[in-house]
């Protein structure tokens, strides 16, 4: 993505990546049609998805891919924070996780004061934000709706959201490079279509707190990933916040996984 940019403003990207996911996901799992009652949540859910990526791709024009992955991964310590404003009765683990979480983020935003902190961090921590009420409602809903009706309904509209946005964009460019391609082929196809349906087939198989843990990853391989193809590395106290931020992750989702409860939904 943050390669991409350089050939693409934000929302042409977008557009690009959700329409092609959401062509292969309603050609997959939408072919007889989607059930009337799961297009609103469907939309709702695309809403905040597209809020979440819009954030975050608009966030890599100005901060580092570890760093957009790490603010971006702190979604998930941001879940409990959200059911304890919907009145659910969280355990002290989750505050343990927000307060790491938290103390994470502070150290990899602002690791030389409040005077380092880019418009790039806090367009990706509001992308964090909305990602954490997506997983809220998901949990919500798909305990109602069918999932396969659900995914193709989300990424066409975050799709369509995109491409509303594309033209008000300020600086709006597509300039088709072969790198622009590949991106928007691997993160329509892999990152998109293919991860939202192998994430909710592997669930059958696997515990919760492992998934979690497996999800909390992520943002670790973001890093090693920008080391390797972007030598790009994080200094002593945004590692050190970095750490933090994956230790809120897990200790936040094995809580949830291990210990939720249906006042939390």
């Amino acid at each position: 993505m943050k390669g991409a940019l350089a050939d693409a403003s934000p929302f042409a990207f977008l557009s690009l990546r959700f329409l092609l996911a959401g062509a292969l996901l309603w050609l997959v799992f939408a072919r007889r049609g989607v059930a009337r009652e799961a297009i609103v949540p469907g939309a709702v859910l695309g809403a905040f998805l597209f809020g979440g990526y819009a954030f975050q791709t608009w966030g890599l024009l100005y901060t580092s891919p570890s760093k957009s992955a790490f603010i971006t991964g702190s979604s998930v310590v941001w879940v409990p924070a959200l059911l304890l404003l919907r009145g659910a009765k969280l355990r002290k683990a989750s505050f343990a996780g927000g307060l790491l979480g938290l103390a994470g983020i502070y150290l990899l935003v602002m690791p030389s004061g409040i005077a380092s902190v880019n418009r790039g961090d806090v367009l990706t921590l509001a992308g964090a934000v909305s990602f954490a009420l997506h997983i809220m409602l998901v949990g919500d809903y798909t305990r109602r709706h069918s999932f396969a009706h659900l995914v193709p309904v989300q990424i066409a509209v975050a799709g369509l959201l995109a491409t509303v946005a594309w033209p008000i964009e300020p600086l709006h460019r597509l300039h088709w490079t072969s790198g622009l391609a590949g991106a928007i082929l691997i993160t329509a196809v892999l990152a998109t279509a293919l991860a939202f349906t192998v994430q909710n087939w592997a669930q059958q198989f696997t515990a919760p707190s492992h998934t979690a843990i497996i999800f909390a990853l992520e943002p670790v391989f973001a890093a090693l990933t920008a080391w390797v193809v972007m030598d790009e590395r994080l200094g002593g106290k945004a590692f050190a916040g970095a750490a933090l931020v994956l230790a809120g992750m897990i200790v936040s989702e094995l809580w949830a996984s291990a210990a939720a409860s249906p006042v939390e939904g």
